[in-house]
């Protein structure tokens, strides 16, 4: 009997605070109406209120992380349409941080790179609109137009005071996602540049690799991940596979349990062990950081230059009934450790800054792959 009365005030205790929670949520309804009320009485200006609305949404979103977004119907439309060559873009992966546009990375031979413009830069002006106040969909949609027009940008750069001026064409954006050569002092290095995880990313990357391999005198490897702003999971998963004989990869976590899953590695090296030093900056994201943070964790490779950028979410679009949609983080990445990438990235194992110049692969004055050969050689 006591038992009985013990989980009946507890049923009523939770059945109680469930109903203050609802009672609380409408409350802040009937607040929010209140003061949606007040803007079209009183406002100095009229407001379109169908506007306002989106701007709330996408405020509530925006809230929770730098990713997650609204998109008004006319908007999730364009984002789905296929350009066929009618439109371009600059060539840069962006990001929310504190309500500016952040550059997460230029992609390597676009006209965001040759422009001058670098991991880190914040957007304050697309053309003559202020960024600020602005989603990060909204400001895509400003950066993109029909292709060989230009737009200018207005960056703001740290450790410089006075904001930069950018013109920049517009180019249909193609990514050759892999790139490779021979380096070092004695040829003996295999290189490869891998600009982002695209669909057949890792077929490339084993395809440079078993070339190299067919060369008796390589002796290590260096994987430049430099301005990667990441891709597709599987392919992170897949190129990661190539340089771990077991354990795990990564693992996804969320609140559903579709999306709590881990991935592990299956048995074979393709370099057979040979040595492996990744190349990072600020501007490598999402993929590129597990890449790096699994053979980090595995010490199966160095990781030389500065710190990730530190996006490690899974995001999902969510069609809505008005024919907008939303962007919605899911999970997070967990690197083998059990870190978190997000907000923290890879912590390289030697830290080498970039110089003040853009780096240029094939520049005398690039100093992180200079000392990445001296280290090879050392």
């Amino acid at each position: 009997m006591k038992k009985k009365i013990i989980t009946f005030i507890f049923v009523l205790i939770l059945t109680s605070s469930v109903v203050n929670a609802k009672n609380d949520l409408y409350d802040k309804i009937d607040l929010f109406g209140e003061v949606l009320e007040n803007i079209q009485k009183d406002y100095v200006d009229n407001v379109d209120q169908s506007e306002m609305m989106d701007s709330a949404i996408n405020g509530v979103l925006q809230s929770l992380d730098p990713y997650s977004a609204y998109m008004s119907p006319e908007l999730f439309k364009e984002m789905q349409t296929d350009t066929k060559g009618e439109f371009g873009g600059l060539g840069i992966e962006i990001g929310m941080e504190s309500g500016v546009v952040k550059v997460i990375s230029p992609i390597d031979d676009t006209p965001a790179a040759k422009a001058g413009i670098k991991a880190g830069d914040y957007i304050v002006q697309i053309g003559k609109e202020q960024v600020q106040g602005k989603s990060l969909l909204e400001a895509v949609k400003l950066m993109r137009g029909p292709v060989g027009t230009s737009i200018n940008l207005t960056i703001r750069r740290k450790n410089i005071k006075k904001p930069l001026e950018f013109k920049i064409v517009r180019k249909i954006i193609e990514v050759q996602s892999v790139s490779s050569k021979i380096i070092g002092k004695n040829k003996d290095l295999g290189y490869v540049r891998l600009k982002s995880f695209n669909e057949n990313s890792d077929k490339q990357f084993l395809k440079s690799i078993k070339k190299f391999e067919k060369k008796s005198k390589i002796k290590g490897y260096v994987f430049d991940l430099r301005n990667n702003p990441g891709g597709l999971l599987t392919q992170a998963i897949n190129i990661t596979d190539f340089f771990l004989e077991d354990g795990e990869i990564v693992s996804t976590k969320g609140r559903k349990v579709s999306e709590t899953r881990k991935f592990f590695a299956r048995k074979g090296d393709e370099v057979k062990g040979k040595p492996i030093v990744v190349l990072i900056n600020n501007g490598s994201a999402s993929a590129s950081e597990i890449f790096a943070g699994a053979l980090k964790d595995h010490k199966r490779a160095i990781i030389l230059g500065e710190n990730s950028y530190g996006k490690g979410s899974v995001q999902s679009i969510i069609p809505l009934r008005n024919g907008g949609g939303m962007r919605l983080t899911i999970s997070k990445y967990y690197l083998p450790s059990g870190k978190s990438i997000s907000e923290v990235g890879v912590i390289p194992d030697i830290i080498v800054e970039e110089n003040d110049d853009d780096f240029l692969i094939n520049s005398d004055k690039d100093n992180q792959l200079n000392y990445v050969i001296k280290l090879f050689n050392s």
